[in-house]
């Protein structure tokens, strides 16, 4: 049993409550122990930073002391990628200057908190937690019942594969391929296309609408030539743009696409044997009936 401190996000406990609900569900199958830190704050998502750096920095530092005072927690866990993308950027900054760290804390000493740099914890969103604190041997074992026969997209959204020096790649220089190695051992197929690693187009939905949803478009028609059955991803905002949007985003691209899109916990929850409804899949704008009925007609195996 891992324990962490779990920081959800905005998105998953507003837009994307199934995500939420999902990751609660698959947490004691992996042997994760969440303690909620419900009194954290939002990471910004590069917004906030855009007017005030030290607000950014303050509202993550104030998080992260949160999460360091959670007792026997191995680390903190994420299940958005732009949360990871922005906490590291503020992470790296808070760390790089002692001065700095101190400057921030005075912020939250009205509440006894401080954040301290500590090399040894960590800030993970979920899929890194399943492959590098889990492994995926342990992962395999666990599956119940093996996505046999299922073509899944990976989409990692660019928060948690760029850039790569500030998101640990000098020492897990595989975060760019996760995706695909849990699907494989999930039992399903990875199929490989242009978008995989590109941007969704959410960050510029608000500024230029019209090329946010060409490219969210462009992706999920390139999933669907490549043979997928649906997609995957880690981050709620990806989500947003590539489920919610999709129907407009078909305009732009010439033909229909209508290609689900999961949550990577309730793609790992079908592998452990939750039904679809069990993982909310039934609360997304695209149909997720045809993938959900394939999946409850594959064979479940007695847990280990």
């Amino acid at each position: 049993m891992i324990k962490v401190a779990y920081w959800p996000g905005c998105v998953a406990r507003g837009f994307a409550p199934e995500l939420h609900g999902a990751v609660a569900k698959v947490a004691p199958l992996l042997d994760i122990e969440l303690v909620e830190l419900d009194r954290a704050n939002c990471c910004g998502a590069g917004v906030i930073a855009e007017h005030s750096q030290e607000l950014a920095d303050t509202l993550n530092a104030r998080t992260f002391a949160l999460a360091q005072r959670v007792e026997g927690a191995a680390g903190m866990m994420n299940i958005c990628s732009t949360c990871q993308g922005a906490q590291s950027e503020c992470r790296e900054r808070l760390d790089a200057s002692a001065s700095y760290r101190e400057h921030i804390n005075k912020h939250l000493a009205p509440e006894g908190l401080s954040y301290r740099k500590d090399d040894e914890w960590w800030n993970k969103n979920l899929l890194w937690l399943v492959v590098e604190e889990i492994g995926l041997e342990t992962l395999r074992s666990k599956v119940v019942r093996p996505l046999t026969g299922l073509k899944v997209a990976p989409f990692y959204g660019c928060y948690i594969v760029r850039p790569t020096r500030r998101l640990g790649f000098d020492r897990y220089p595989d975060r760019d391929k996760y995706l695909s190695m849990v699907i494989e051992a999930l039992g399903a197929e990875p199929v490989e296309y242009a978008g995989s690693h590109k941007c969704c187009g959410f960050p510029i939905i608000t500024m230029n609408r019209r090329t946010s949803l060409r490219q969210a478009g462009r992706h999920l028609a390139d999933a669907i030539e490549a043979g997928a059955d649906c997609l995957v991803t880690p981050c709620p905002l990806c989500h947003l743009n590539l489920d919610m949007q999709q129907p407009e985003a078909a305009k732009f691209v010439g033909h229909d696409l209508g290609v689900p899109v999961l949550h990577f916990p309730q793609l790992l929850g079908l592998a452990l044997g939750l039904s679809p409804k069990e993982l909310g899949m039934g609360k997304h704008v695209v149909s997720t009936r045809e993938i959900a009925e394939r999946v409850e007609s594959l064979p479940v195996a007695a847990a280990a």
